[in-house]
């Protein structure tokens, strides 16, 4: 097919409305129909496969993950050459507490590629019984996100699954081992309810229901593993209920009634010797402070100040250890770990690089004095870094490995600041090849912005066939996203979502402005709210891209925000505002991708969708496009693909998501005019 297929046009408001029909004839025949154009544009099978064996030879396809060391034993993952997915194993402890696999005496806990047998397969809990003695799993086999749950006797074999539907995926053990609790979804896909079942009994048992649309429900076992905690929250408020984790019988607890806008998070561990509640909160600044409370007294009067509210310093989260308390903080943009060790000085860990990703990976058993932290870069590839808590030594244990011929000093990372319309500073975080810096060069910029998640610097395996060719890559912070604290945030959202287009805009034309890249060779790119940011920029400033890639893009947020009766959209209200407010509707239709687009030139445009998508409607990407297809005055490549077996996340499977990459990369050749030799 070489003419680009143009969707029929209804009458109202809304004319592409119909691409709602989930399952259609119509619809299936017109997807199909952009995914054969997608390919009949994209026909350079050799240089998609190039791409595919480039980044998969980078990749150590038989490896095995660090082990953790729990209990009696040693769990790990092993990927294999030719599989989609790592297997789950287990082998007993060292006698010298080291970290030395006895493959003779391995275990096969899961192998996610028999029971995918070649199709879409995402895995949601993997949860050992605290006796070690079962594994508790749930499956995932469209992309839906609900889930099926299934209990493995690890000493048997025995497999069972649980007669539960409409799973959220969770499972959490009690520590008598024999009693799961899981939380059920409502009919706007919301988990909204928590069951508790145990093991042989013929059904489950209502725990919790949670009325409120807006509130999440979930739960999680303390870092002291002797309490259970259900967590209840919206974009604004949360509510912990506890139980003891010995008597899964009890009724929950609440510690602190929710209150509009009050957010905390509880953790139950040591302070001074003494069992506690450690509770971080915002009720005295929007960058969290840090309490504790006695066990007999853990609500909200009784609550302590350990560590104090800072205008300047987000406090992110709070890891627990026996012998110490380990925070997590971002300041100037980047992430901290601060650790306080119980009666000793405090000091935060020191690192290399100017801008990178930092968090606790795992803090181990409870006792440990050791925890393990991940680092990475943009130019340097993650390392599961073991941090002794008494003392700050640091080990590396492992170092994710680039085959081939690759040294992180050939790639220079650094951290730029855009200035916004309205004066705001705005960080960049930009790689390159040391020989490509200096003159223009084509630029891949990345954007998000939304629900307060911080875009640290990653390292990507698949990035290198871009910056080997001369491809700058960079990330642009804007606001809406967490990298500047909550109130970064709040700049980004609700009344002021407008600040991030222009934010990302002024990134835009500061790299160019600083001969980073030029107009004809920028390419943007961004996913779900990431979309909607690409989507919205484009309608403002078409002219200052080469091509743009928007990936599940929630680009049809308007449409979406008006019915509630799609999953999670009231318990959106509190990001995007409720468009039944006359106020907000005007607002949100100002800058809704869809219904912006006019009659203009745009750049080449690449659209993902995932038919399964229960976050992101399929339909958004679709009718954006055919709205653009209709509305454009250029003859830009203008592409539709469709993941019919896929979800938000893509296609399942290592393998599968390195193709992805392939296609996208091979868009981005094609526009720029970019040599496939390497």
């Amino acid at each position: 097919m070489t003419t680009a297929p143009i969707a029929r046009k209804a009458s109202g408001a809304d004319p592409y409305n119909w691409l709602e029909e989930r399952d259609s004839d119509e619809v299936l025949e017109h997807l199909g129909a952009e995914n054969a154009y997608l390919e009949s544009q994209l026909d350079d099978l050799p240089l998609r496969e190039q791409l595919f064996q480039e980044i998969k030879a980078r990749i150590r396809e038989t490896d095995l993950s660090l082990p953790t060391p729990w209990g009696d034993y040693l769990y790990y993952q092993r990927t294999t050459a030719g599989d989609e997915y790592p297997r789950h194993y287990r082998c007993p402890r060292p006698t010298d507490d080291g970290l030395a696999i006895d493959e003779k005496a391995e275990q096969l806990l899961l192998d996610p590629n028999e029971i995918a047998a070649g199709g879409f397969l995402s895995l949601g809990a993997f949860s050992i019984s605290p006796d070690q003695q079962r594994l508790a799993y749930s499956l995932d086999t469209s992309g839906d996100e609900i889930y099926r749950l299934f209990v493995k006797e690890l000493a048997s074999g025995t497999i069972t699954e649980l007669p539960f539907e409409n799973c959220d995926g969770s499972m959490t053990w009690a520590n008598d081992s024999q009693t799961l609790f899981y939380g059920e979804l409502d009919d706007t896909h919301r988990p909204a309810t928590l069951h508790r079942f145990r093991l042989g009994d013929a059904r489950s048992s209502q725990v919790f229901h949670e009325a409120d649309e807006r509130f999440f429900l979930s739960c999680y076992r303390s870092s002291s593993e002797r309490q259970l905690v259900l967590l209840l929250g919206s974009k604004t408020t949360t509510e912990c209920w506890v139980v003891d984790a010995e008597s899964p019988d009890r009724a929950f607890q609440c510690l602190a009634p929710r209150e509009e806008g009050h957010e905390y998070y509880a953790d139950h561990g040591k302070l001074d010797g003494q069992w506690a509640w450690l509770i971080r909160s915002n009720q005295s600044g929007i960058n969290f402070a840090l309490y504790s409370a006695a066990p007999e007294q853990p609500s909200r009067p009784h609550w302590q100040e350990l560590v104090a509210h800072d205008e300047h310093v987000m406090l992110e989260g709070v890891s627990l250890a026996e012998s110490a308390l380990v925070l997590s903080l971002r300041e100037g943009g980047l992430p901290v770990i601060d650790v306080r060790p119980q009666g000793m000085a405090g000091y935060r860990v020191s690192l290399p690089d100017a801008a990178y990703s930092l968090y606790v990976q795992d803090s181990l058993a409870f006792a440990s004095p050791v925890i393990r932290l991940r680092y990475e870069a943009l130019n340097r590839p993650a390392q599961i870094r073991e941090l002794s808590l008494a003392d700050g030594t640091q080990k590396v244990l492992k170092e994710t490995p680039v085959l081939g011929d690759f040294d992180a000093d050939d790639y220079l990372s650094q951290r730029l600041w855009a200035t916004a319309p309205d004066g705001t500073q705005v960080p960049i975080s930009l790689v390159a090849r040391r020989d490509a810096l200096g003159q223009a060069a084509p630029l891949y910029l990345y954007g998000y912005g939304a629900y307060g998640e911080s875009l640290d610097p990653w390292f990507s395996h698949a990035r290198l066939s871009l910056l080997d060719r001369g491809v700058v890559f960079a990330i642009a912070h804007v606001r809406g996203g967490g990298e500047l604290g909550e109130a970064w945030y709040r700049a980004g959202k609700l009344a002021y979502k407008q600040n991030s287009f222009s934010d990302f805009i002024a990134c835009a034309e500061h790299l160019i402005a600083k001969d980073f890249t030029s107009v004809s060779q920028l390419v943007i790119s961004g996913g779900s709210a990431g979309g909607l940011l690409i989507g919205a920029t484009l309608n403002l400033r078409p002219e200052l891209f080469a091509a743009a890639i928007a990936e599940v893009p929630f680009v049809d947020v308007l449409n979406t925000m008006l019915n509630p009766e799609l999953p999670l959209t009231v318990t959106e209200y509190d990001e995007w505002g409720d468009p039944n407010e006359p106020e907000v509707h005007a607002r949100i239709k100002g800058y809704a991708p869809y219904e912006n687009v006019k009659a203009q030139r745009y750049p080449a445009i690449l659209a993902v969708a995932g038919y399964n998508d229960s976050r992101v409607q399929y339909w958004e990407a679709a009718k954006w496009v055919a709205r653009l297809r209709e509305l454009k005055t250029d003859n830009n490549l203008l592409l539709l693909k469709t993941d019919l077996e896929a979800g938000h996340g893509g296609m399942s499977g290592r393998y599968q998501a390195i193709r992805d990459v392939a296609l996208e990369y091979a868009f981005i050749f094609k526009v720029l005019g970019i040599s496939a030799a390497g």
